[in-house]
């Protein structure tokens, strides 16, 4: 039998750990900020244990109040979001889907035409993630880079991340081998500087440093190759669209894993939920579909 002690005292004692102070949890529960240190007290009467040092001007949290509330938060988050499911009309079938810009603009977008056409009553709603943001609260999934290690979410792998140069096919035509590659030539990423040395590491020239223009997303670096700026370092799945339609082509066969992969990762509350279950059916397949890998691409000289 589930034995939950003094809902209310838990709630106050979870807003004032958030806030920070009694009067912050107050003003979030509309109730008086003395009405909060009240609640708080008989739940550590009842817990027997204390949940806050309490000094002059503000409040701190005991080991035992940090442990407490770092469970809470995320149950009753995840209890907002699957009230806010349950009561929304029932003709509002929206799914919010966190990813970052560029895997928006290269995978995302290209590719929701295929789920509308699958499940048209279902609205995918994309917003700013990636590698680098929390997972937000009104989020149904995100898809994020990185090692699969994401404590309280489930996080089920999509794509690998491999790494291939890429250029257009005039500055291709000058490059019969990985020693031909030029430093000022290559586009780097910001975020992302282990790339070029990863991959020039395998192709044997170890020598060469990427010296070109920094951009702070993949998909910037990706479109000024397209422009012809110099070569990029693309990276699955970005860059299959692309050279599937000639865009870019991989002057070098050889692509190197990045050492993380691409997730779906989501609450594990929302795995039961039929519009969220239809989306994931559909993303892990389109990730398993064979991509056009090889076109546009020739084996290194």
């Amino acid at each position: 039998m589930r034995r939950l002690l003094f809902l209310n005292g838990i709630k106050a004692f979870e807003a004032a750990a958030r806030s920070g102070s009694f009067a912050g949890a107050g003003h979030e529960l509309n109730v008086s900020a003395a009405a909060i240190s009240r609640m708080v007290h008989l739940l550590e009467e009842r817990l027997g244990v204390a949940l806050f040092e309490r000094k002059a001007n503000r409040l701190i949290t005991t080991p035992a109040g940090r442990a407490y509330q770092s469970g809470l938060t995320p149950i009753f988050d995840a209890l907002a979001s699957l009230t806010a499911q349950v009561t929304a009309s029932a003709s509002a079938r929206v799914l919010t889907v966190g990813v970052g810009p560029t895997f928006a603009m290269k995978w995302m977008i290209p590719h929701l035409a295929e789920f509308r056409k699958a499940e048209p009553d279902i609205e995918v709603r994309i917003t700013t993630g990636g590698m680098q943001a929390p997972f937000g609260d009104d989020w149904s999934c995100g898809i994020q880079l990185g090692d699969g290690q994401w404590p309280g979410l489930v996080a089920e792998p999509l794509f690998a991340a491999d790494l291939l140069p890429v250029c257009t096919a005039r500055l291709a035509n000058g490059l019969k081998r990985p020693a031909d590659l030029k430093g000022p030539s290559l586009i780097r990423v910001a975020h992302s500087p282990d790339d070029w040395p990863s991959w020039l590491k395998a192709a044997g020239v170890p020598r060469v440093t990427a010296r070109g223009p920094e951009f702070q997303f993949y998909g910037q670096a990706l479109q000024a190759a397209v422009d012809g700026l110099g070569i990029a370092m693309g990276i699955r799945p970005y860059i299959d669209d692309d050279l599937a339609a000639g865009r870019l082509v991989a002057p070098f066969a050889l692509s190197v894993p990045k050492g993380m992969r691409w997730y779906l990762v989501y609450r594990g509350f929302h795995a039961d939920q039929r519009d969220f279950a239809a989306f994931r059916r559909w993303i892990i397949r389109a990730a398993t579909e064979p991509a056009a890998r090889g076109k546009g691409a020739r084996s290194a000289g």
